[in-house]
C-alpha cells in the first residue's frame, strides 16, 4: 500500500482547525473595497482597505511596535515572494491560519523554510490556502532572504495575543479569509472543537497587528491538557517540557508553545501524526503524537495556549 493510499484511509483533518474558504456562489461578485481612508485606535496612519490588502506592502499601523523591518518582511520580492509581514503581520504575532513567528529561534525558522521548500512540510488538508502559500513563498525565497527574516522575527518576543475561554456555547461562525469570523446569527454548541476568532473583526481584517484573538475551548480541556502536557497523561504522550522547556517557552532551537494559537497547534500535531510534516526534526515528535486522539490534541492546545508566553 502506498503512503498516499494509507493516508487516504486515515482520519480526516478536523475542518474547524483546517479552515478552508468556500467558493462564492455562482455568479456572485465581491463588493468593491471601501475607498475611504481607514483609521485604527492608537495609530496615526490612514490607509485604504485596498492598501491593507497589498501582500507586497503590508500595513504597518504601529511602526514603533517592532524593530525596523528588513526587505523580505516589509516588501517581499515581486512577483515571486510575498512579504512575510503580510500573512504573519509586521510584528510576527501571526493569525490562527498561520504561525506566530515572533520569538521563534532563528534556526527553527530556517529549518521550517527548508522543509516547506523541499516538500517535507505540507498540510493534511491540501485545500487550505495558507500552507500552500507558504510552500510557494519558501520555494521563491533565497537563503539570504530566509536568514534575514528569521533573524528579525527571532530578535523580539511574542506577546500575549490569545484569550482562552472555556465554553459550552459559542458565537456561530463562518469561514472567511481562512479563519472563523462571526456569522452574526446567534450561538451554537462548541462540542469538541476549538473556535478561534478575532476579538475585533474590523481591526483584524485591516491587519491591525495589535488586535488579537479569542479561542473558545471545551469546558475542562485546559485541566486535561495540563495533565497531558506536564506528565504525558499516563503514557498517552511525552511530557512537552522535556523538549520545549519546563515553562513551554522553548529550549535552544526547539520552539516555544506557551500562548501560541491553539488552532495552529492542533494542525501541527495532526500533520505530524499523519506524516505530512516530516522534516529532519519531526522524528523527535513521533512518540509524542502517535497515540493522540483529536480530543487529546484539543486539550493539549487549549492548555498551551492558556499559558503566558
Amino acid at each position: 500500500m502506498t503512503r498516499g493510499l494509507a493516508f487516504a484511509q486515515g482520519p480526516a483533518p478536523p475542518p474547524w482547525a483546517y479552515t478552508v474558504n468556500l467558493p462564492p456562489p455562482p455568479g456572485a461578485k465581491p463588493a468593491p473595497p471601501d475607498p475611504a481612508p481607514q483609521q485604527l485606535p492608537g495609530s496615526t496612519a490612514s490607509l485604504t482597505v485596498a492598501q491593507t490588502r497589498d501582500a507586497f506592502n503590508p500595513p504597518d499601523w504601529h511602526p514603533s511596535g517592532h524593530p525596523p523591518m528588513p526587505e523580505p518582511v516589509a516588501r517581499g520580492r515581486r512577483p515571486e515572494m510575498r512579504a512575510c509581514g503580510f500573512c504573519h503581520l509586521v510584528n510576527g504575532q501571526g493569525r490562527p491560519e498561520n504561525a506566530s513567528l515572533a520569538g521563534l529561534p532563528a534556526a527553527y525558522i530556517v529549518q521550517q523554510m527548508a522543509d516547506f521548500k523541499n516538500g517535507d512540510r505540507k498540510s493534511a488538508e491540501p485545500r487550505m490556502g495558507p500552507p500552500n502559500a507558504m510552500i510557494q513563498d519558501a520555494k521563491a525565497a533565497n537563503d539570504e532572504e530566509i536568514r534575514t527574516a528569521a533573524a528579525y522575527f527571532a530578535s523580539f518576543p511574542f506577546t500575549k495575543w490569545i484569550r482562552v475561554v472555556e465554553a459550552v456555547e459559542v458565537p456561530r461562525t463562518r469561514i472567511a479569509g481562512s479563519m472563523h469570523v462571526p456569522a452574526g446569527d446567534g450561538t451554537e454548541p462548541l462540542g469538541a472543537r476549538i473556535i478561534e476568532m478575532p476579538e475585533d473583526l474590523r481591526r483584524t481584517e485591516l491587519r491591525d497587528a495589535s488586535s488579537g484573538f479569542v479561542a473558545y475551548v471545551p469546558t475542562g480541556s485546559v485541566a486535561r491538557g495540563e495533565s497531558l502536557v506536564q506528565t504525558g497523561g499516563a503514557g498517552k504522550t511525552v511530557a512537552c517540557g522535556s523538549c520545549h522547556g519546563p515553562d513551554l517557552k522553548g529550549l535552544g532551537p526547539v520552539p516555544p508553545l506557551a500562548g501560541r494559537s491553539p488552532s495552529y497547534t492542533v494542525r501541527q500535531l495532526f500533520d505530524l501524526q499523519q506524516g505530512v510534516r516530516k522534516g529532519p526534526w519531526s522524528a523527535l515528535m513521533k512518540g509524542a503524537v502517535e497515540k493522540l486522539t483529536i480530543d487529546d490534541m484539543v486539550a493539549i492546545a487549549a492548555y498551551t495556549a492558556s499559558r503566558e508566553p
